[in-house]
């Protein structure tokens, strides 16, 4: 883990962590670093990008006509069906967040018209995530600003962490999470950040947005009942049991990677988070860690080895996020963080070392690291 390599950490390794001091270059020397093309969004080949994805998806989708076809064997190819077509539309989700953070074009106009379709098809509010998320971005690492997956520090835990901090607790957490962690937090804020009132992505008067913000968070509602509909209309020619099929399982395997992925990339034990004392911006965007998906790296657009950049450059499109990862690695040094752990290892040991945060001493009162030891006093 480092500058140079690609290396994971190994078991006794868990207790370093990465550099939480105010980093040694700026975010104008990095941006120097990456090759001026790596900036330049391309119509064209995000065009390309998404309709290659929609076009595999799409067959997708034609082939579940021939499974009937199968007898016993049916069933294989549905699970198959099930796991290819949500990898592929956790790819499809990955260039509607593209759109969010406008790296899909130059212009805004295209950029929110295809994020608004996509991200509707999938069930999600596009102007809702696309401010929260903006957030997000803007708060990296800050205890109290984040927008999601902030730690909880030992005295805001509830009794049941003494049970979830257990191999079947842990387990019963991770499907919980994965299955529908992601309809929770859009709905509820659940793992979201605190306010002192109800928040929920579909709420335009929510504490989650200002006052310029609302008309749009009302047109990514109705857009959802839009889609609504249509899959009402559909379910209704084509029998719910068609839909659940070919709909509504993939969707159901996107919305955990989504979760899994973005827990990834910022849960780790070595990770420090910051009070708003301690926190700047490039700080907390370091805060972050890249992983390896293997093939599936390709398939997600390289969200999940090149997350660290993202967090820098978040306008830069993906198609250029592997070179400016490159280029950037030699600055940052030690600060650049990569794992690659297996994932299915990397989500279990993740649940079970990073329960809450806490100082270590009152030197570094403001900087958070995770914990995991637990005691009733």
């Amino acid at each position: 883990m480092g500058a140079g390599g690609r290396m994971s950490l190994a078991s006794e390794e868990l207790g370093n962590r990465a550099p939480h001091a105010r980093p040694p270059f700026s975010v104008g020397q990095l941006k120097k670093a990456v090759p001026p093309h790596c900036f330049n969004r391309s119509l064209v080949k995000s065009f390309s990008y998404l309709l290659v994805d929609l076009m595999v998806a799409g067959s997708l989708l034609y082939a579940t006509k021939f499974i009937t076809t199968l007898g016993p064997l049916g069933w294989i190819a549905w699970i198959l069906y099930w796991i290819v077509q949500g990898c592929v539309l956790t790819g499809v989700w990955v260039i509607a967040h593209e759109c969010g953070h406008h790296a899909f074009s130059d212009y805004s106009l295209v950029d929110n018209v295809v994020g608004l379709f996509l991200h509707a098809w999938l069930l999600v509010p596009y102007f809702s995530w696309k401010y929260s998320h903006r957030r997000h971005h803007s708060n990296t690492g800050s205890m109290s600003r984040d927008e999601v997956f902030v730690p909880k520090t030992k005295d805001r835990l509830g009794f049941s962490a003494y049970f979830l901090n257990t191999p079947v607790g842990r387990l019963l957490s991770i499907i919980v999470t994965l299955t529908i962690g992601w309809p929770l937090y859009l709905a509820f804020n659940v793992s979201g950040r605190p306010y002192d009132r109800f928040a929920s992505h579909y709420d335009p008067n929510g504490p989650i947005f200002n006052s310029r913000e609302r008309m749009q968070v009302l047109i990514s509602d109705v857009s959802i009942v839009a889609v609504g509909i249509c899959l009402f209309k559909l379910a209704s020619a084509y029998g719910w049991l068609w839909l659940l099929k070919v709909y509504a399982v993939p969707l159901l395997i996107v919305n955990g990677f989504l979760v899994l992925i973005t827990f990834l990339q910022h849960t780790h034990p070595s990770l420090p988070h910051y009070s708003d004392a301690e926190w700047e911006w490039l700080r907390g965007a370091l805060s972050t860690v890249d992983r390896d998906y293997g093939i599936l790296n390709h398939v997600f657009h390289h969200i999940t080895d090149t997350h660290v950049a993202h967090h820098i450059f978040s306008t830069m499109p993906h198609y250029n996020a592997l070179e400016a990862t490159k280029a950037i690695k030699p600055i940052l040094g030690k600060y650049y963080q990569f794992d690659s752990t297996p994932v299915p290892e990397a989500l279990w040991r993740e649940f079970k070392e990073c329960v809450f945060v806490e100082a270590d001493s009152s030197e570094e009162a403001g900087i958070y690291w995770y914990k995991s030891k637990l005691s009733i006093e």
